[in-house]
C-alpha cells in the first residue's frame, strides 16, 4: 500500500475518508474542551500526516497546553505532518517516524489524556485489534479519551469492538451513526490505567486477502 498516495482522497470533496476526517476532527475538539486545565499529552498512533489533529490544535484554546506525539512509519507522511507543525509554530508536537505498533514509542507521554487510533482497525485482523484495544488500557489516563476508527462494511465490527472497549471500563462517549459510511468511536477510560509494558507490538498491518478484501 503507498500510504502517501492514500491520503491524497482526503483531498477529494465530500470522499467518505474526507467526511470522516470532519468528524474525527470535531471529536478531538470536543475531547481537548473537555480535559482539565494546565499541560495534557495526546499521542497519535498511524499519525499518517497527522491531518486530524494538526487541522485542529493551531486554532484551537489548549494548543499551548497540549505535548503530543505523532507515530507514523512512512517517511513521506511524516515529512508533510512535520512541515504543518513547523508552519503553525507547535513546539509541543513531535514526529516519531517509526512502528506505531510498538509500545516503547509513546513510553514518556503515556498515560495520555487524548489517544487517537484512526486508520487503524481497518487493516489489522480481528485480534489484533482486540489487542490494541487492551494496548489502550495502558496507554489512555483515567478519565481520558480515545477516539477510533473503522468501516462498517461487513463483516460490521464496529460493535463488537465497542463491547471490547466497554469489558475494559471504557465508557462509550459518542459513536458515529452507521448510515454515515463510515465508523468514529469515542471511548473515555473509567478504571485504573494499567502499568506499560515496554517490547510489545500491538498490531500488524495485514493484506486484503486476510482481511477478506
Amino acid at each position: 500500500m503507498d500510504w502517501h498516495s492514500w491520503h491524497g482522497d482526503y483531498d477529494v470533496p465530500d470522499s467518505w475518508l474526507a467526511r470522516r476526517l470532519a468528524v474525527v476532527q470535531e471529536q478531538i475538539r470536543t475531547a481537548l474542551d473537555a480535559c482539565p486545565p494546565g499541560p495534557l499529552t495526546v499521542v497519535s498512533l498511524c499519525a499518517g500526516e497527522g491531518s486530524d489533529l494538526l487541522e485542529v490544535l493551531p486554532t484551537h484554546p489548549r494548543r499551548d497546553d497540549v505535548r503530543a506525539r505523532l507515530v507514523e512509519l512512512d517517511p513521506r507522511s511524516t515529512a508533510v505532518a512535520e512541515e504543518s507543525i513547523r508552519v503553525a509554530g507547535l513546539t509541543g508536537v513531535e514526529v516519531v517516524e517509526g512502528d506505531a505498533a510498538l509500545v516503547d514509542h509513546y513510553q514518556d507521554l503515556v498515560p495520555a489524556d487524548v489517544v487517537l487510533v484512526c486508520g487503524v482497525f481497518g487493516n489489522i485482523v480481528d485480534a489484533d485489534i482486540e489487542r490494541t484495544v487492551d494496548t489502550c488500557r495502558q496507554l489512555t489516563k483515567s478519565g481520558g479519551t480515545v477516539i477510533w476508527t473503522r468501516h462498517r462494511g461487513e463483516p460490521d465490527l464496529v460493535p463488537t469492538i465497542c463491547r471490547w472497549f466497554e469489558e475494559r471500563e471504557f465508557d462509550r462517549v459518542w459513536l458515529s451513526d452507521p448510515e454515515a459510511g463510515f465508523g468514529v468511536g469515542v471511548h473515555r477510560l473509567t478504571g485504573r490505567p494499567d502499568p506499560l509494558k515496554l517490547a510489545r507490538s500491538m498490531f500488524v498491518f495485514a493484506g486484503y486477502e486476510q482481511l477478506g478484501g
